[in-house]
């Protein structure tokens, strides 16, 4: 059968590698695609914004299914476009979808529903937010509604960053519509966990843990990006904790689903925040992560394709996954900058030979005269997998020290707390 991956980042280049894997599959386009995943895939010019152009592009090459990346792509409907022209989609619809893309709307949810998260408070008045900012325990946690690419969260030490915070979201508008509301919540502190689940409305098939580093530079400094590395399994994610995310969080998303009379079909992926009162719910967001996605797939054995369409069939019920117990870990190499401004068109060197227990996934690169260029600020996710944590960190940091390209950033710590814990 013939698959269309869409979207351009690591996550797709790792789930078109995964899906290539499947006996099953004959062909795989990407749209759009970048440089690397077209060495698995056959890359298609098409925005992902473009529903039309996807539509016609898989009516007309006979795609059996669609699997949407990005988070965007289901908060503007894709899955909604794609299933009324008939067509198979992997991925949540666009009212489920929101609640990855919008945080008051994943709150309220939340809170409905009794699943642990910080407290806090949704504004679309910028007076009413800074009144509640002011009378609210420091520090706190401000973060705009809608989507920002994992960039449109500020923590607010005192009354005053807590003001300039909502000013900047709310009326500078730094994140554009998506500060249009804001949820202003309480800061918790403990080690994150990354959750990701296969929901299918009335059953979940949980895979193994990851953990995501998010700051820019080393020891957790620096500003919010979308990932710098991650690694898995986490050691935070032990029998009991697994235990209250099954009870705790999944059968209560689930008995929610089902009360509110929401048709969730998809990857639901919790960030978690192990604090010294327990676990709480982070966010919500309705995809693969990234760069879990990258960890998570080189611990797969099972046909990822199988497991996508239990899922839209409504039978993960009656299927299991299976996993490698080795340890993998994820290293982003990220363009000088990153997340601010930075320069795109730096040649490529060095790349290493590729095996099963090392993958090099392209995030943001396109090809030049027959060469690999940086084309965005992430640019590689050097991927290893061995049968411990830090012999994976090893791996994957030895790789990295091959690869070149100007002004190159990279952060030196991932896995550490873990491997020191």
């Amino acid at each position: 059968m013939k698959i269309l991956v869409v979207g351009s980042g690591g996550r797709e280049h790792a789930l078109a590698w995964k899906l290539a894997q499947s006996p099953r599959v004959t062909e795989i386009y990407c749209a759009p695609g970048n440089a690397g995943i077209a060495r698995v895939a056959k890359c298609v010019p098409i925005k992902v914004s473009d529903h039309d152009a996807l539509v016609a592009f898989a009516r007309e090459q006979g795609i059996a299914l669609t699997v949407v990346g990005p988070d965007d792509v289901l908060a503007a409907g894709l899955v909604d476009r794609f299933e009324g022209e008939g067509l198979r989609i992997f991925g949540p619809r666009q009212s489920a979808a929101r609640l990855e893309s919008s945080k008051v709307f994943a709150k309220d949810f939340m809170q409905r529903h009794g699943i642990p998260t910080a407290q806090s408070g949704s504004f679309s008045d910028p007076a009413e937010a800074y009144a509640f900012a002011q009378a609210s325990k420091k520090p706190l946690v401000i973060k705009a509604d809608g989507l920002a690419l994992g960039k449109g969260v500020i923590i607010a030490q005192d009354g005053w960053e807590a003001g300039l915070a909502i000013h900047q979201i709310m009326e500078e508008r730094r994140f554009g519509d998506a500060g249009a509301q804001i949820v202003i919540e309480e800061f918790l502190e403990g080690p994150e966990c990354s959750i990701h689940a296969l929901v299918d409305g009335e059953n979940y098939l949980l895979f193994p843990g990851a953990q995501d580093h998010k700051r820019a530079q080393n020891y957790d400094q620096g500003l919010n990006t979308g990932g710098m590395g991650a690694f898995s399994p986490p050691p935070a994610l032990t029998p009991a904790l697994e235990k209250w995310v099954r009870c705790e969080l999944l059968d209560l998303f689930i008995a929610g689903l089902k009360a509110d009379g929401m048709d969730f079909r998809g990857m639901l992926f919790p960030g978690l925040m192990l604090t010294a009162d327990g676990p709480k719910v982070l966010e919500f967001n309705c995809r693969f992560g990234d760069p879990e996605t990258q960890v998570l797939l080189m611990r797969l054995e099972s046909d990822l394709l199988d497991l996508l369409e239990a899922t839209i069939d409504r039978r993960l019920g009656e299927v299991s996954a299976r996993w490698n117990t080795q340890a993998a870990v994820c290293v982003i190499m990220a363009s000088g900058g990153y997340p601010g401004s930075y320069i795109t068109g730096k040649p490529i060197r060095g790349l290493p030979a590729e095996s099963s227990e090392l993958q090099v996934f392209h995030a943001g690169t396109r090809e030049e005269g027959g060469s690999f260029v940086t084309a965005g600020g992430r640019v590689l996710g050097v991927t290893a997998l061995a049968p411990n944590l830090a012999t994976a960190r090893d791996r994957a940091y030895e790789a990295v020290r091959t690869i070149d390209f100007e002004d190159r950033h990279f952060r030196t710590d991932i896995a550490v707390k873990a491997l020191t814990a």
